[in-house]
């Protein structure tokens, strides 16, 4: 069916898969899929195969577009996830029920049109992609695995004097004393936007991001530069604001925004997505004191696990070691040009392999 009939099938049948998912995502969610269609130019190409059982139940949804990509050079049909990368979603997988016959997928794939599937941005061992993986191999297809994304986390200490007893003592002085020397200095104050303060919070946001990418590093306005992407965060932040999960906060000094966080939450985990700061206050790490103030946050509320997402950018590196990698599962539909195309792949990696030798040596 298009992808806004699904989308019509409204929130409630969304999320009854995503409660039972054993590794849940807010980019898996109805709110993040409505948010990018609200924002897409394209979502009339946009479909889903949505798997129904008894009684009409819905036991599967798996959200997918037909784009021309370029494969190794070569110019191929490929059928990926629906909302692509737009807007980095990370930990994705097909939302299933339990038990759900996911190999009923496979002849509801066979109906669409393409050389390749490619799902990206896949959640450590997903079950779902990787039950559907394995009915279509059963069925003769080729796939191919491969690491995309580093994901830092940091799994929560029961309160926050545990977690600065977990750090060495020169990162354990240092977060005390940039806290105490912000309110030793300026009167300090957290600020939280939400219902009808939404769109206020979100221009601070967007402010102090520009400035930060503006004035202190490097060109380019930052993440929502792009007027799609801002759209798709302003719909998906008003919309999780509704359900108690999102988290847009500042640092005011003064009175005064100097910090900005963006965030939401996902059963039991906070993901953090999006910052900004006032480059004049850099001295006093205020992005380092706002970030420190969600993470205490997050223990105090019970969450179990901060989320930094993809990329192991040195600020994340600060608060955490751990890490874990997004997958990409790439399937090659049967007959010559299926294996045709996996004989290029695999040569592309020998030749990978072979400069990475050779660089070595």
């Amino acid at each position: 069916m298009p992808l806004t009939d699904a989308l019509a099938l409204g929130p409630a049948a969304w999320e009854a898969l995503q409660s039972g998912a054993e590794s849940p995502s807010p980019f898996m969610s109805w709110a993040w899929h409505r948010a990018c269609a609200d924002a897409a130019a394209d979502v009339g190409a946009s479909e889903a195969v949505v798997l129904r059982g008894a009684g009409s139940a819905v036991e599967a949804i798996l959200p997918v577009q037909r784009r021309r990509v370029l494969f190794h050079r070569m110019p191929v049909t490929a059928l990926t996830w629906a909302i692509g990368d737009t807007g980095c979603p990370d930990h994705l997988d097909v939302l299933t029920a339990p038990g759900a016959d996911i190999s009923s997928l496979v002849p509801l794939l066979e109906e669409l049109d393409w050389q390749i599937l490619v799902l990206s941005n896949l959640a450590l061992n997903a079950p779902g992609a990787r039950q559907l993986c394995e009915a279509m191999t059963a069925r003769g297809y080729m796939s191919q695995h491969k690491c995309l994304w580093v994901c830092p986390y940091l799994d929560l200490c029961d309160d926050w004097e545990s977690y600065l007893a977990s750090v060495s003592a020169k990162r354990r002085q240092a977060l005390r004393y940039m806290e105490r020397n912000l309110k030793r200095h300026h009167a300090v104050a957290i600020t939280d936007y939400d219902g009808d303060r939404v769109e206020e919070g979100w221009r601070h946001l967007v402010t102090l991001h520009e400035r930060r990418w503006g004035d202190g590093g490097g060109a380019g306005g930052g993440a929502f530069r792009d007027p799609n992407i801002d759209r798709l965060h302003r719909r998906f932040a008003a919309e999780l604001s509704q359900r108690g999960q999102l988290w847009l906060t500042t640092l005011d000094l003064d009175g005064e925004p100097a910090a900005a966080w963006y965030g939401f939450t996902c059963r039991d985990t906070v993901y953090f997505y999006q910052c900004g700061r006032d480059p004049r206050w850099d001295r006093e790490s205020v992005g380092q004191v706002l970030i420190g103030a969600m993470i205490r946050r997050a223990i105090e509320r019970g969450y179990r696990r901060f989320d930094f997402l993809r990329g192991d950018d040195p600020y994340k590196l600060q608060w955490t070691q751990t890490r874990r990698f997004t997958d990409e599962v790439t399937i090659f539909r049967g007959g010559w040009r299926g294996r045709w195309l996996r004989g290029l792949d695999a040569a592309a990696e020998l030749r990978a392999r072979f400069r990475k030798a050779k660089a070595t040596e």
